[in-house]
């Protein structure tokens, strides 16, 4: 991942100015330590800071068309670079980086060409024949964006927050699948898949379909000029991708430069669920594997610096977000700097535990659309910050445009939980890889019931985080919590304690504003927490609270100190999303 920031119109233009947007640029340099660009244009900054895995030695940026007259600034991976190249016979390209295309698209397609883009991607481009500029982010929103407005009438996009909150009077988090035109001066939508509208789907499931469609998404994502490997939990998710990686490595270029041996990593604490289950994955496939272990101090005294570099107080990210960044660390001391992840898969199938009470397929199909459209501001935030805090780019085969297609395009009856016909969460993409003949996986990890990351890598992960939490954070404060947080109040000590720690970084009221809220039980969406009128007394994110769901789950509801009533609006994507600038439609249309 890199580091992109990009400040256009400003009122002055001068070397302190310059200054300015390389201090602010700077502060992105954990996302991209390999190299720093910038370019100068009158009144217009584009800066990176970047991380070199395709054509390390001449794809520095900004990136240009042949003349010089388009400059790009770009974050994430275009996969099918060569093909657009191909399309562009008549253009010469500067270096071998897979971002280059963007400016010569542009050149040829002008603004519509965003769709044609295969990959994971935020961008800037500025026109300097016209001074015109766009943004644009990927379909899911895997790669982060913001956008802010400074009092001098500068618009500012950058990668993370923290380069964009100091020097900008209002901003948001960039809706994903969309794009910002300075010549229309708005937001609109370029992605727009069948699902998005959340009409009930009726194609029939095909399950060699599904499979096929899932390993040219692992495959694409080893496209890389550098060490790499996957993350492997143990779970299905991890453990298909490690599979698909394993299996399909020989037939890279990557094989060739860095050996035929896939790497894995996992991180727990000692004696966890993840660390048997991923050693056990691991030897079946013949990995190298590195396992990491952490403990419950080591991951509070870390924190401080993961609520910095994730930029958010929402609690089951910060739970999950911990091991991830302790364990990002370990990879990057190995010389390893892109790794493939398993995020996006229990959103598409219904994944998570609480699903087993969707009442029926309808509202099942539909949750899981409201869950991939709020995937930027919870699972990708956290795979993308907490890798990327350590200059590790993480890439997720499971939002795939195509595939999400496929797998959002089946009949939502063959994703119901239904134990009596001996289908369990996750069936379908279960079923797909269950290959007699040429097993990918083990039976029983193929078939392992799901467990949240925060939970698989020890249960006393999260039971820890609620002690500390209990012991800095006093019932009076809680009494008092909606009087000094009165847009998404802490309903707990956790919550609390880690509201505290992001204001600290990000005092302003935008930047509590992209933090989504409302209640929710195991990863729910506030809608699905009435599927069960017990969940409603039991509103905690871990996969254990899904009562008669979970193995392990909870005994009795978990004592959390008095609360005072939340007066957040069940619409907790609501203040995340700059509602005022975006109106979902059903097509791209300018706002």
């Amino acid at each position: 991942m890199c580091g992109i920031l990009a400040v256009l119109g400003v009122a002055e233009v001068s070397l302190a100015k310059r200054s300015r947007i390389i201090e602010l640029s700077r502060r992105l340099r954990h996302r991209g330590p390999d190299w720093s660009g910038l370019h100068c244009h009158q009144d217009c900054y584009l800066a990176h800071q970047r991380l070199a895995i395709i054509d390390p030695t001449s794809g520095d940026q900004p990136l240009y068309n042949e003349d010089k007259t388009v400059v790009v600034t770009v974050n994430g991976e275009i996969y099918n670079h060569e093909e657009l190249k191909a399309k562009l016979k008549t253009h010469e390209f500067q270096t071998g980086s897979d971002c280059e295309v963007i400016a010569h698209l542009y050149e040829e397609y002008g603004e519509e060409f965003v769709d044609m883009l295969d990959g994971m991607f935020s961008f800037v481009l500025l026109d300097t024949r016209d001074k015109s500029f766009m943004a644009a982010r990927d379909a899911i929103g895997i790669c982060p964006l913001y956008m802010g407005w400074g009092l001098d009438g500068s618009v500012w996009f950058a990668s993370e927050m923290k380069a964009l909150s100091d020097d900008c009077e209002r901003f948001i988090t960039f809706p994903p699948g969309h794009l910002y035109s300075s010549k229309t001066g708005g937001l609109r939508r370029w992605y727009n898949p069948p699902w998005f509208s959340e009409t009930i789907p009726s194609t029939p499931y095909n399950a060699l379909f599904l499979r096929e469609m899932f390993e040219k998404a692992v495959i694409k994502r080893l496209m890389t000029d550098v060490p790499f490997g996957v993350l492997l939990s143990g779970g299905l998710d991890s453990s298909l991708v490690a599979s698909v990686a394993s299996r399909h490595l020989n037939e890279t270029k990557v094989a060739r430069q860095w050996g035929n041996k896939l790497h894995t990593f996992c991180i727990g604490l000692k004696g966890s669920p993840d660390l048997k289950a991923a050693k056990e994955v691991a030897d079946y496939l013949g990995t190298v594997h590195h396992e990491f272990h952490f403990t419950v101090q080591e991951g509070i005294d870390a924190l401080e610096e993961v609520i910095y570099h994730v930029e958010t107080y929402d609690v089951t990210t910060i739970r999950a977000s911990t091991p991830m960044f302790l364990m990002s660390r370990k990879i990057k001391s190995l010389g390893v700097k892109m790794v493939i992840s398993g995020e996006g898969s229990d959103e598409i199938f219904g994944g998570y535990l609480y699903f087993h009470k969707a009442p029926n397929k309808k509202e099942f199909h539909e949750e899981t659309c409201r869950k991939i459209k709020a995937l930027h501001l919870y699972d990708c935030l956290r795979a993308n910050k907490s890798t990327s805090a350590w200059g590790v780019e993480a890439r997720v085969p499971f939002l795939d445009k195509s595939f999400i297609n496929v797998a959002m395009d089946i009949d939502p009856e063959w994703k119901m939980i239904k134990r009596d016909l001996g289908r369990i969460e996750k069936w379908v993409i279960r079923n797909a890889f269950d290959d007699e003949e040429r097993p990918y996986l083990p039976k029983h990890i193929l078939y392992r019931q799901k467990e949240q990351f925060s939970d698989g890598v020890g249960y006393s992960w999260i039971d820890g985080l609620k002690d500390h939490a209990n012991q800095h954070v006093t019932d009076s404060m809680m009494m008092n919590a909606s009087f000094v947080y009165p847009e998404n109040t802490p309903t707990t000590k956790e919550g609390y304690y880690y509201r505290t720690i992001f204001e600290k970084f990000f005092p302003k009221p935008a930047a509590r504003s992209t933090v989504p809220g409302g209640p929710s039980v195991a990863c729910s969406t506030a809608k699905a927490v009435e599927w069960d009128a017990s969940w409603s007394k039991n509103l905690d994110p871990s996969g254990r609270a899904a009562l008669g769901v979970h193995d392990a789950a909870y005994e009795d509801t978990p004592g959390e100190a008095p609360a005072s009533a939340d007066p957040v609006s069940d619409k907790g994507l609501r203040p995340a999303i700059g509602e005022s600038l975006v109106t979902p439609v059903a097509s791209a249309t300018a706002v």
